[in-house]
C-alpha cells in the first residue's frame, strides 16, 4: 500500500511539475505574441479610436471604426480580432489563425482583405506566429461588430481613408 502511495505522489508531482512548466511556456508564448503584436503595429488597424489619436485601450483590438478604400476593390475595415465569438476570430483555432496571419486565408477560405499585411506576416518563424495566435486567444473578448467590408460602389458607413496610386488625385478617383 505504501508503495502504492508514493508512485500516486511522484505521478501527482510530476504532473503538477508538467503543468507549471506548460504554463511558463505559455506565459512566454503570451508575452512573445503581446510584442511582436505591439511592434507590429496591430492596434493600428484594429483597435478602435487608433486614427483619431484616441485609441479605446478597453476595446483594445476589438477593430476599427475607420476604413480604407482601395479603388477598384471596395473599403475595408480592421476586424475584431478578440476572441469574441460573435464579432471576433472566438471561434478560430490557433492553426486557423496562424494560416490567416501566414497566408491570409481565413478559415471559409476566404482571403484576408488585401490591406492586411499577411505577406509580411508570412516572413515570420513558426514560433513567432504561434505565439501571436496565443497572444490573441489570450486577450479579454470584445463584443465589437465593426461595419464592411464594402463592394465598390457600395454605401459606406464609415469614416474611410481613400488609398490612391501614385499620380492619381483624389477629384480624379471614382467615387
Amino acid at each position: 500500500m505504501f508503495r502504492l502511495s508514493v508512485r500516486l505522489a511522484f505521478f501527482a508531482a510530476s504532473a503538477l511539475a508538467l503543468q507549471s512548466s506548460m504554463a511558463a511556456a505559455d506565459d512566454a508564448q503570451v508575452a512573445r505574441g503581446e510584442y511582436l503584436v505591439t511592434i507590429g503595429g496591430c492596434n493600428d488597424c484594429h483597435t478602435p479610436g487608433y486614427f483619431f489619436g484616441k485609441p479605446d485601450s478597453a476595446r483594445f483590438l476589438g477593430g476599427s471604426d475607420v476604413g480604407f478604400e482601395i479603388p477598384g476593390q471596395g473599403v475595408f475595415v480592421g476586424r475584431n480580432i478578440t476572441p469574441d465569438k460573435e464579432t471576433g476570430i472566438g471561434s478560430w483555432t490557433r492553426e486557423q489563425i496562424v494560416t490567416a496571419l501566414q497566408a491570409g486565408q481565413r478559415p471559409d477560405g476566404r482571403q484576408l482583405a488585401p490591406i492586411m499585411p499577411w505577406h509580411a506576416l508570412a516572413q515570420l518563424t513558426e514560433e513567432d506566429v504561434t505565439a501571436i495566435a496565443v497572444f490573441l486567444q489570450s486577450l479579454k473578448p470584445v463584443s465589437n461588430q465593426v461595419p464592411g467590408p464594402f463592394q465598390p460602389g457600395e454605401k459606406v458607413s464609415t469614416f474611410m481613408f481613400r488609398i490612391l496610386p501614385p499620380g492619381e488625385t483624389a477629384a480624379a478617383a471614382p467615387n
